[in-house]
């Protein structure tokens, strides 16, 4: 007998029918105070050697429809290894189709990153020397909300990931990025750490990670539109973040995020904010041409179209920071699908590239420390 359950930490599906393997249907759940919905991660028992057909019945209601194009989902028996496997889209139902080699296996929108796996993360890098660690302050459901310190150069550079819960790829970035910050031997981070101070916010919406929500935290809102008005009430992980930037500052921002449609990395900028000028430009392309050149998993013809001259939407962190404090500000976008630069048959865009990625930005990070005022 197959049976069919999301109910353990970011999980997310809706059981329709699973009595015949062969046509197994289920819905997407929604975001638990919003309509949002796309991400998902269930585990099948019982399926071993056996042909499953999986009919995501409302995948044409799903938030990011495009999506669905050329996309395939991952599985895994171990929750550690992600292959992908053969899915298509109709224009109405996600069909995922796989004969498992063990009775236990895990489908997902992308790699998961349970919340249980970022706390064990978290608190085995508090021993780090390299790093000071802090609360900021809970979420709605009562989690800490982690910061990390390091360095004591003059530049303020600030980066985070996770606003969105159903991006996990941007926790995988961010344990690329923190191994090599805190390898002691490692002459990039070390070069980087004498130039600037580093603030790292690992995971901004951990309840909704938790809840297996796609955008939207306990509240029901989404954190990366409300930068402008945030508050305690229903907002706590962006209030407490930009309040520590008011502190400290800010001369670089990275805003790490997953496109559920464009199958490329690329940088958003913050053009179309009111006071964009020839300085933000050439802070945007330097950083975007030392990337380029230093990691053959970037492009720079794929990305979101430019906001109008003024017209950019201040609630959105990339140009809320961008324009308070006059700064270099991006928002990085990893596909959910492969990426066709540099496609991968088996893995697609995985958590291995994601890592490797987020390394390759920190020589970058090091290069235009200098030019950042």
């Amino acid at each position: 007998m197959i049976t069919i359950s999301s109910d353990f930490d970011g999980g997310n599906i809706q059981v329709v029918d699973a009595g015949d393997p062969s046509n197994i249907q289920l819905e997407i759940k929604s975001d638990s105070k919003a309509k949002f919905f796309q991400w998902f991660y269930y585990k099948v028992d019982g399926a071993a050697h056996r042909p499953l057909v999986m009919r995501l019945l409302n995948a044409h209601d799903a938030s990011y429809v495009g999506g669905w194009k050329d996309y395939r989902a991952v599985a895994s028996y171990d929750g550690d290894t992600w292959f992908r496997v053969e899915t298509s889209f109709d224009g109405r139902e996600l069909n995922i189709k796989h004969q498992p080699e063990q009775d236990v296996v895990y489908y997902a929108y992308f790699a998961p990153y349970p919340t249980s796996r970022y706390h064990d993360y978290v608190a085995a890098k508090k021993s780090s020397p390299v790093l000071t660690h802090q609360t900021l302050g809970q979420t709605l459901d009562g989690q800490d909300i982690a910061y990390f310190r390091a360095g004591n150069g003059p530049r303020q550079m600030w980066v985070i990931a996770r606003q969105h819960p159903g991006e996990t790829m941007g926790s995988w970035w961010m344990e690329g990025f923190l191994d090599k910050l805190t390898d002691e031997n490692d002459a990039v981070s070390r070069d980087l750490l004498e130039k600037v101070t580093l603030h790292i916010v690992p995971c901004m919406n951990l309840d909704g990670s938790r809840r297996g929500h796609l955008r939207t935290n306990a509240a029901g809102k989404d954190l990366n539109r409300a930068w402008q008005n945030a508050t305690m009430e229903e907002s706590p992980e962006v209030y407490l973040v930009r309040e520590r930037m008011r502190e400290t500052g800010v001369d670089f921002f990275l805003d790490v995020h997953g496109d559920e449609a464009i199958p490329n990395n690329f940088l958003d900028s913050a053009k179309g904010i009111p006071s964009w000028d020839d300085q933000h430009e050439t802070r945007f392309d330097r950083f975007s041409s030392l990337l380029l050149e230093k990691s053959s998993d970037f492009q720079t013809k794929d990305g979101y179209p430019t906001a109008a001259p003024g017209k950019a939407n201040l609630d959105v962190a990339n140009s809320y920071v961008a324009e308070t404090w006059n700064c270099l500000s991006m928002t990085l976008e990893m596909p959910f699908k492969d990426a066709n630069v540099n496609p991968d048959p088996v893995y697609g865009w995985s958590p291995a590239r994601c890592r490797t990625f987020a390394q390759e930005h920190m020589a970058v990070m090091a290069e235009i420390a200098d030019i950042l005022r």
